[in-house]
């Protein structure tokens, strides 16, 4: 280990910054984000350092350094152009024994600037000891989607509780596993949906002689395929479920982004193949979740759109079962965009229409004319078996047989395939498109050909030779 990590406190210690440009104004915004008492030796102050001066935020205490100025001073920055200077301020540092960093400079540094993932009061600090940095910046960026960014309200909020917990568990190996429980429980996740209080509350119970073995519910969207698409609280709360149902429409590669000892349950649903009926699923949630586990309802697209996630968590909240909602990316935004396909456009479509292909057989009609409006477009969910009553509907009702159409199947996935035509065509077309897919109807089909962009020479092919074989 070539440098020992240390977190030091600078609330109100003087650090002294050789240099006043625009490298000294970052470093000098991270030593305020730390409150200290920032001084400055440089010959001019930018813009920035400027405005700070004269919000007195910072003292400005020569125009030149000398070795005098480090008398005091808690650590030492040089951020200067200047080689010379920098080696000057470096040695005067080091004969005084105090911590300087010479910047983009490793040799000349006796503590290195971490890159930071700041949720305060909890702060993860990565370094390359100074052989890396962009490497160490790039680690940064992956912890800061994965750690939520509640996460520095939760330990504010665990840190009122500790002296509690001391005094409820006197041994230290209980005081861990009462935090492992409220870290990867009901407490974390009313945190993160913003509840505060029932999360105080949450944690009274637990300290309690009858800790609640309450479970919950997540209802997730995972996206219309792409693991790309899954959204970053999605991801989160897939690494700490207990048990996850899902449907067949979620991708295998979301699928492995569950924590690896979760239980699966299938609970998909097929057309005309329903293999677990949905009162069924609703009480598997409910009894689930009774038993004190984090389950994650785990549905394609987005849960609240044509995803009976509604219905779901009526039971869910008839029970008395805590539930939240993470959103999805809906296959009618994805797929679409995709296949190159924006779903208004000012030329073409001032509206889009989402539907489903399937309704309750008791369910009122369909209201044709309305659909059929001129400047829409359409984006049918589920809706190959009925392609050719919707294709009648609509030109029965003045939408124009050669209205463009498109049928994208398993969109924004690999095997993606994008058949277009007219709406005419429409029963040929999703007769002939593997599943799952979306039928979109409108104008803005047309723009396909200029936009399309994912795998764009295979679905070329595909297009091509629907085209040729509905001529």
């Amino acid at each position: 280990m070539d440098y020992l990590p240390l977190f030091a406190d600078l609330t109100g210690r003087p650090v002294l910054v050789v240099g006043g440009g625009d490298i000294a104004a970052r470093k000098i915004e991270l030593l305020r984000r730390a409150s200290a008492r920032v001084q400055i030796a440089a010959r001019a102050l930018c813009p920035e350092l400027q405005a700070l001066l004269e919000t007195q935020q910072l003292e400005w205490l020569a125009t030149e350094f000398d070795p005098a100025q480090l008398d005091g001073v808690f650590l030492v920055i040089a951020a200067t152009d200047d080689n010379a200077l920098n080696a000057a301020v470096f040695e005067a540092a080091n004969a005084r024994q105090k911590l300087v960093n010479v910047v983009d400079d490793q040799p000349k540094c006796s503590f290195i600037f971490p890159s930071i993932v700041d949720r305060s009061p909890l702060v993860v600090a990565i370094s390359s000891s100074g052989t890396a940095p962009v490497l160490a910046r790039m680690l940064r960026e992956k912890l800061e989607a994965l750690l939520p960014a509640n996460l520095g309200q939760m330990a504010e909020v665990a840190g009122h509780w500790r002296e509690k917990v001391k005094q409820r568990f006197t041994r230290m190996s209980d005081r861990r596993r009462f935090w492992e429980r409220a870290f990867n429980g009901l407490f974390a996740s009313q945190m993160a949906a913003g509840n505060v209080n029932e999360a105080k509350l949450t944690l009274d119970r637990e300290l309690g002689d009858t800790p609640s073995q309450q479970g919950e519910i997540i209802l997730v969207g995972a996206g219309p395929g792409d693991s790309g698409l899954l959204t970053l609280r999605g991801l989160q709360v897939m690494q700490l479920a207990d048990v996850v149902l899902y449907d067949h429409l979620v991708s295998d590669e979301v699928l492995e982004l569950v924590r690896r000892d979760a239980d699966r349950i299938c609970v998909g649903k097929r057309a005309g193949a329903h293999s677990v009926p949905q009162e069924e699923t609703n009480q598997m949630l409910v009894k689930l979740a009774q038993q004190g586990k984090r389950v994650v309802r785990l549905k394609g697209g987005d849960p609240f759109i044509f995803g009976r996630g509604g219905e779901e968590l009526q039971a869910a909240q008839q029970a008395g079962i805590p539930f939240q909602v993470v959103p999805g990316v809906t296959a009618a935004a994805g797929a679409t965009a995709y296949a190159g396909i924006p779903l208004t456009h000012r030329d073409h479509a001032q509206s889009v229409l989402f539907i489903t292909g399937h309704c309750r057989p008791e369910g009122d009609g369909i209201d044709w004319p309305s659909l059929a409006r001129a400047r829409q477009t359409l984006a049918i969910y589920m809706g190959t078996v009925k392609a050719a009553e919707i294709s009648e509907g609509l030109i029965q009702h003045g939408r124009a047989a050669s209205t463009p159409v498109a049928v994208i199947s398993r969109g924004t996935r690999q095997d993606q395939q994008v058949l277009t035509g007219t709406l005419e065509q429409l029963e040929a077309l999703a007769a002939s498109a593997p599943t799952p897919a979306l039928l979109v109807i409108g104008e803005v089909v047309n723009l396909h050909g200029q936009l399309a962009w994912f795998q764009h020479s295979a679905q070329q092919g595909a297009r091509e030779s629907a085209v040729v074989n509905l001529a």
